[in-house]
């Protein structure tokens, strides 16, 4: 039986990981804001606290999932709104680093979530983990984030840095805000529908997690998506036609950029990354194709 901490618990990927980590008989602290929200998401067994200070010195983690992050994607890009995003990522992760920097039992390994995002608009360039990035926001945001995690290098920590991509899931994540205009009929494709959408299905996002967890030899930068990434036109057609709907009404590009301004980046260019280092590990995804991992989300709503 293993104890993990994780940061981030509440959200989409932390919910499911730490179910599945207790249904797995194992011990899972979820540091949160809101406590009394962690036994109803993160499984009723879940040890909530709400700061690193509340945690209890003589407890020897097993690893440590650095999960948290506000939404990115939930509103504008203002001042403010940034201030959040970087706080709740930089600033959690810099917290997170000190506290363990202070602690006799250090975990014996640092999982920490970043994003594809890292590399900017990739075009149709094939992407992995030793590819280059295009200066924007949210290059800058995730090379800040991953920074402040690597530095847990220096405690002898083992780190991985997750780079995740769109995550499949039946409830939350990007595909519950797609699933109402499609349904309806009302779906297509972003502007030109050109850019890559890399994708992963929740069941292997928490597989690779587990696998980085257990994995001596995982160290490092890791891209969190299927090795098939498809275009927004494509990803498009495929749910349409798993919804049994037409796909015929494309969001013009000028429509985004004029209400979304520079947040229309995360819709309107992509990343065509696949996940190299994983699978030079031995890693194997469930789901390789998007046909059938959008079939096991929808089947399971």
């Amino acid at each position: 039986m293993a104890h993990y901490l994780i940061t981030g618990g509440t959200g989409l990927i932390g919910s499911t990981l730490s179910q599945h980590l207790i249904n797995s008989n194992h011990n899972v602290t979820v540091l949160s804001r809101q406590p009394k929200k962690v036994p109803r998401i993160c499984g009723d067994k879940a040890n909530a606290v709400t700061s690193f200070g509340d945690i209890n010195d003589q407890i020897k983690f097993d690893g440590v999932i650095n999960l948290a992050g506000a939404p990115i994607a939930d509103r504008h890009w203002t001042s403010k709104r940034k201030a959040i995003l970087e706080q709740s990522r930089i600033g959690i992760t810099a917290e997170l680093i000190t506290w363990m920097k202070h602690r006799k039992l250090k975990p014996n390994c640092l999982i920490s979530g970043s994003a594809v995002g890292w590399y900017g608009d990739g075009g149709n360039k094939v992407l992995t983990e030793s590819s280059d990035f295009h200066g924007e926001y949210t290059h800058r945001l995730c090379d800040a984030w991953e920074k402040q995690a690597l530095h847990a290098q220096d405690l002898n920590i083992r780190v991985c840095i997750v780079r995740t991509g769109l995550v499949l899931a039946s409830k939350g994540g990007f595909l519950q805000k797609m699933l109402l205009p499609f349904k309806m009929g009302l779906g297509g494709r972003i502007g030109d529908g050109q850019q890559y959408m890399s994708w992963i299905h929740i069941n292997d996002m928490i597989k690779l997690i587990l696998f980085l967890l257990e994995n001596q030899d995982a160290n490092g930068i890791f891209n969190a998506c299927s090795p098939d990434p498809v275009s927004n036109k494509v990803f498009s057609q495929i749910l349409a036609k798993q919804l049994n709907r037409p796909a015929f009404f494309p969001v013009p590009a000028w429509l985004l950029k004029t209400f979304l301004a520079e947040m229309s980046q995360l819709l309107l260019t992509g990343q065509r990354a696949i996940p190299e280092k994983a699978q030079a590990l031995g890693f194997q995804f469930d789901y390789t194709e998007l046909n059938s991992a959008l079939a096991d989300i929808l089947s399971s709503r």
